[in-house]
C-alpha cells in the first residue's frame, strides 16, 4: 500500500466515522475508528504509526481535551480537527494547542485526502527520524565511538543526528585531538548519503599544485582516481585543515559550490584545525566561502569540558591496550582519578590515548604512576589541574561510578562478585547503579 500509515478517526456520530473511513480507505489508508475520545486514548499514544482526525464537539471528553492529551504524550502527532460551521474561534484555539490543521463542515473529501497525505508524510518523517535516533543510540557503530554521558557529548550526538538529516554544507570546529574527523564520519553515516561515497582530503598535507589537482582535476593519465569533487559526487567530501586553502583554491571551491544546486550534489564537510591564538576560521577564509561552508556548524567539545567521561574513556582505552599487550589494565586510585579529572588535556582524546597506552606499559613493568605521566605530558607544570575547580562531591562520585563500572566489567555483570569485591550490600549497589545510570545488562 502506498499510504501504509494508519488514520485514527474519532467521532461520536457513527455515520460520519464510517463515511470518513470509507473515503480514506479508497485512497489507500488503513483506518481505525473510535466513538469517543476516551476510547481513542486507549490506543493513541507516543509513536502512534499514523495521524488522527477528530471531531471537536463530542459528549464527555471533547476534541480540544483529546488534543491536549495527545499533545502531552506526543507533540509531533498530527491531529486534524473537524469543526462545525462558525466554530472558527475554537479551530484557532486548536491550532494554538498544536493541531496540524482543521476541516470545517461540510468539508470537501478531496481536501481531507490532501490534508491526510501531507500529515502522514510529516508523520512518517518524524517516526523515521525517531527510529534512526533509537538505532544509533542503541548501537550504531560509528556513534558507539562517541563515548560519554556528559551533557557536552549528549549535545554533540544530538547535533550530529540533527545535522546529519540536513543537506547543507557543514563546518566542524574544535581543538586538536577532539575527534573532528570521527564526527565527520558520523554525519555522513546518519544521513541520506550514507550509502554514497565518503572522500577525505587533508588540505594541509598537500602542496598548492597537488591540492588543486586532487580537488579539481583534470586527472593525470597515470591517475586511477577521479578528482575529489568528482569522486564524491552525490556523497560527502570532507576537507580537513580547510584554513590551509590558498586564495586561489578558495575562489575555485566557492565557484564549484555556487554552481551546485540546492540541495548540493556533493555535501562538503569542512574541518578547521586552526590553533593560532586570536585567529579564527572565519578570519582565515574569504567571507563568502566561510558563510557557505558554515551554513551548519558543529563545535566538538574539548576533553576537559567532558567531566567524568575522562574516566570512562581512560578505562576503555587502558582495557583495550591491556588486551593488546597481554596484561592487566592498571587500577586507578581515587587520587589518580582526581588528577585525571583535573588535568587540562591540551591534546584532548589523542593525548588521553597516548597516556592510557603508556600507563598500561608501565603497569606491566610494575613501575610508575599516572600522576608522573601527566606531569611529563605537561612539562612539570604545577599543579596539574584546570582553571576551574570542582566540588569534592563531584570527584568522589566520578571515582565511585568508575569503580563500580570497572568492577562490573571485570566480573561480566555478576552482582554477587561485585558485592563481594566492593563490600556493598545489594540494595546499596542497586541504588548506586541507578544513580549513575549503570545497567547490569550492559555487562553480560
Amino acid at each position: 500500500m502506498a499510504n501504509a500509515m494508519k488514520i485514527a478517526i474519532v467521532d461520536d456520530e457513527k455515520d460520519m466515522r464510517q463515511s470518513i473511513s470509507q473515503w480514506l480507505a479508497l485512497s489507500g489508508y488503513d483506518t481505525e475508528t473510535f466513538a469517543s475520545a476516551e476510547e481513542a486514548l486507549g490506543t493513541l499514544g507516543a509513536d502512534y504509526p499514523g495521524i488522527v482526525i477528530s471531531d471537536i464537539k463530542m459528549p464527555g471528553m471533547d476534541g480540544i481535551q483529546l488534543l491536549k492529551k495527545l499533545m502531552g504524550s506526543d507533540s509531533a502527532l498530527p491531529v486534524i480537527m473537524i469543526t462545525g460551521h462558525g466554530d472558527v474561534p475554537i479551530a484557532v484555539e486548536a491550532m494554538r494547542i498544536g493541531a496540524y490543521d482543521f476541516l470545517e463542515k461540510p468539508f470537501n473529501p478531496d481536501r481531507m485526502s490532501e490534508l491526510a497525505k501531507k500529515a502522514t508524510n510529516a508523520r512518517r518523517l518524524t517516526l523515521d527520524t525517531r527510529a534512526l535516533r533509537r538505532e544509533l543510540a542503541e548501537g550504531g557503530q560509528i556513534m558507539k565511538k562517541l563515548i560519554g554521558a556528559s551533557p557536552a557529548m549528549e549535545r554533540l550526538r544530538e547535533d550530529i543526528l540533527d545535522l546529519g538529516q540536513a543537506d547543507g554544507h557543514v563546518l566542524i570546529e574544535g581543538e586538536t585531538g577532539t575527534g573532528k574527523t570521527l564526527v565527520a564520519h558520523a554525519l555522513h553515516a546518519v544521513g541520506a548519503r550514507a550509502g554514497k561515497k565518503f572522500v577525505l582530503i587533508s588540505c594541509g598535507a598537500l602542496d598548492e599544485d597537488a591540492l588543486m589537482q586532487r580537488l579539481f582535476g583534470p586527472a593525470q593519465p597515470e591517475e586511477t582516481r577521479l578528482p575529489a569533487l568528482e569522486e564524491a559526487r552525490g556523497g560527502t567530501l570532507v576537507l580537513e585543515d580547510i584554513e590551509a586553502l590558498s586564495d586561489a583554491a578558495q575562489a575555485r571551491l566557492l565557484s564549484v559550490i555556487n554552481e551546485q544546486g540546492n540541495p548540493p550534489e556533493t555535501r562538503i564537510v569542512a574541518i578547521s584545525n586552526l590553533q593560532e591564538e586570536g585567529r579564527t576560521c572565519e578570519q582565515a577564509l574569504r567571507s563568502d566561502l566561510y558563510y557557505r561552508l558554515a551554513a551548519l556548524k558543529i563545535v566538538v567539545p574539548p576533553l576537559r569540558a567532558r567531566g567524568e567521561d575522562i574516566l570512562t574513556l581512560f578505562t576503555r582505552l587502558s582495557e583495550q591496550f591491556a588486551e593488546e599487550y597481554g596484561c592487566d589494565a592498571p587500577k586507578v586510585s581515587a587520587q589518580e582519578a582526581a588528577q585525571l579529572l583535573q588535568a587540562p588535556w591540551p591534546g584532548n582524546i589523542r593525548q588521553l590515548i597516548n597516556l592510557a597506552e603508556r600507563a598500561v606499559l608501565q603497569s606491566r613493568r610494575g613501575q610508575g604512576t599516572i600522576a608522573s605521566l601527566l606531569m611529563s605530558d605537561h612539562d612539570q607544570m604545577q599543579p596539574v589541574m584546570t582553571t576551574e575547580g570542582k566540588p569534592l562531591k563531584e570527584y568522589v562520585e566520578a571515582f565511585e561510578r568508575m569503580l563500580i563500572d570497572n568492577t562490573m566489567r571485570r566480573h561480566k555483570g555478576s552482582i554477587a562478585s561485585v558485592m563481594e569485591e566492593l563490600c556493598l550490600p545489594r540494595r546499596t549497589l542497586n541504588e548506586k547503579m541507578a544513580k549513575y545510570g549503570l545497567q547490569r545488562s550492559d555487562y553480560l
